[in-house]
């Protein structure tokens, strides 16, 4: 039996593709106040970061998710389907992770303005939208389709993607969900994969995640 994190690793050398169930678990924790600065001063810098999804707060799972302790940073897979797109400095992430063969992540970042944030938000709808055809002209022995699934209305909107990849020397299929959502000058990205086809995705739920994800954004 193929199994999703060791379909990923073979389709991934070839793809890129990210090993949603296997993200190594992040290696550093967000570093401590300094010892002169004030408790005060670092609960209120605390208080106004975006909040980030609860494991229990990922779509539901065969087996129950498990979060990650929230990082600086991309994390090391990157941003799926748009690479380069989303800054490091002024961003953070958190891996999701089940037992069995599904995975997700969380990346938000804080932009210095709310026209970059929409840009940022318009590059990642584009990377989403060509994903496919991109892996295809990339790599013949694969077939994928990027769909779009609408709009999510919260704050200043959210916006649904899929992408469903077969190998075809493998035999395996794979299907991702991403969304993009903003809030002022802070933008969220949220992925979730497994084995299996778009008929097995929770898109309804993932749409729910989806807009807790956009509504924990600002304190």
């Amino acid at each position: 039996m193929v199994t999703f994190r060791s379909a990923l690793a073979v389709s991934g050398a070839a793809l890129g593709l990210v090993a949603l169930a296997a993200v190594p678990s992040a290696t550093a924790a967000p570093s401590a106040p300094a010892p002169y600065a004030s408790s005060a001063a670092a609960d209120a810098a605390a208080a106004l970061r975006p909040a980030f999804l609860s494991a229990g707060q990922m779509p539901p799972s065969s087996t129950p998710w498990t979060a990650d302790p929230v990082a600086k940073g991309l994390p090391e897979t990157g941003v799926f389907c748009a690479p380069g797109v989303l800054p490091e400095h002024g961003t953070r992430h958190r891996v999701f992770r089940t037992e069995l063969d599904t995975g997700g992540v969380q990346v938000t970042t804080v932009a210095a303005t709310e026209a970059k944030a929409a840009a940022l938000v318009d590059a990642l709808r584009q990377g989403f939208l060509g994903c496919g055809e991109r892996i295809e002209r990339e790599n013949p022995g694969v077939e994928a389709g990027s769909l779009y699934h609408g709009k999510v209305e919260v704050e200043e909107g959210a916006y649904v993607y899929s992408l469903d990849t077969r190998h075809l020397e493998i035999g395996s299929t794979d299907i991702f969900l991403f969304s993009v959502g903003r809030d002022g000058r802070t933008v969220t990205y949220v992925q979730w994969g497994q084995l299996g086809d778009l008929e097995d995705a929770p898109l309804t739920d993932f749409r729910t995640t989806t807009r807790t994800a956009v509504n924990k954004l600002l304190p």
